[in-house]
């Protein structure tokens, strides 16, 4: 959809959530949102000079502003949902602490969950899909996302107090429970068989906090889409709006996922192992924290399943639901192996 808002034609793209309820349709909000962006803008010596395009979702409404001679450049103004909204503060945060290995935002107002960012390069999905990088590549990403994790240990209170969710390994089987009994799609005999099986996720979550694993960040959905490849050997993580503070190895349901489906399940453990490295001289030896990597893997889908609730308000639900029940499912289904 094309519109002229002020001096600038704006593209709309909804996907496939053509009534979805967010602000940008309310034109108070949008002025107010695209003139902050305009003064973030300002504030670094940029200024607008193309079509806006606007990619609006239940859960965000992302703008990307044209900068430079002819529109060559961009700009990103990105507006989360009131549950995801810590992400634009967790941004600002977390260019500080791990500086090199997240985008640096231009221009944040944490209170109202609204943050502009630079253009951070191609898409690692962009550079994988050109045949400009494999599966080497994806290890070496997920090693250097685990460094940054392992920095972040310190920060994993001062996080969860910028609102970003916890789903720390102990008080997984009570959000187990509340997604199971919340769900109006589970029907009485899936809901008790579930509910049946806590026990069993009660002794999954017992033997992984065992093994002494430091919380940390989880970005929750580490895809080749929220990954930035800038250079060689260089990557940056963005889109931080799913994540929580809990077990660090649930990150790498994602990847793991994403690497066997691309180049086959022999691709799957070099890249685990390159992930674990960082996280040796904790104390367990490698075959368990192998072991804790499989635990975290098969518990990260609890994470999956409660981040898809975090929408704007008024927001069908049925989608919603249906992607949570589906991960819920997925808990006890999954194999328990690379």
């Amino acid at each position: 959809m094309r519109a002229t808002d002020d001096e600038w034609t704006t593209v709309v793209d909804r996907g496939r959530f053509p009534d979805a309820v967010t602000p940008w349709d309310d034109g108070e909000w949008r002025r107010e949102a695209l003139g902050w962006a305009g003064r973030g803008l300002a504030a670094h010596g940029l200024a607008e000079t193309g079509t806006r395009e606007v990619r609006v979702r239940p859960w965000s409404v992302l703008v990307r502003l044209r900068t430079g001679p002819g529109g060559r450049d961009a700009a990103w103004f990105k507006a989360g949902n009131p549950d995801n909204s810590f992400e634009a503060g967790l941004a600002g945060a977390l260019a500080d602490w791990v500086p090199g290995d997240v985008m640096a935002p231009l221009a944040v107002d944490a209170e109202r969950g609204w943050m502009l960012l630079p253009d951070g390069g191609p898409l690692f999905r962009d550079v994988l899909d050109a045949g400009a990088a494999g599966p080497a590549e994806w290890a070496m990403a997920v090693g250097r996302y685990a460094r940054a994790q392992r920095r972040l240990v310190p920060y994993a209170d001062r996080i969860a107090a910028l609102g970003v969710p916890e789903a720390r390994t102990r008080d997984l089987p009570d959000l187990f429970e509340s997604l199971v009994t919340g769900n109006p799609l589970f029907d009485a005999a899936e809901r008790a068989l579930l509910l049946g099986r806590r026990g069993l996720l009660a002794d999954w979550c017992a033997e992984l906090d065992a093994y002494g694993v430091p919380d940390s960040l989880d970005h929750c959905d580490l895809h080749d889409g929220q990954i930035l490849a800038p250079g060689s050997g260089r990557f940056t993580f963005f889109d931080w709006g799913d994540a929580c503070v809990g077990h660090p190895f649930v990150s790498l349901l994602v990847p793991v996922r994403a690497v066997a489906e691309r180049y086959g399940p022999g691709a799957v453990a070099p890249l685990v192992d390159a992930y674990l490295e960082p996280w040796s001289g904790l104390g367990p030896s490698s075959a368990e924290l192998r072991r804790a990597a499989l635990l975290a893997v098969r518990l990260a889908a609890l994470g999956r399943a409660g981040s898809w609730f975090r929408l704007f308000p008024g927001t069908p639900l049925d989608d919603s639901r249906e992607a949570s029940a589906a991960w819920v499912r997925e808990l006890f289904a999954a194999d328990d192996a690379w």
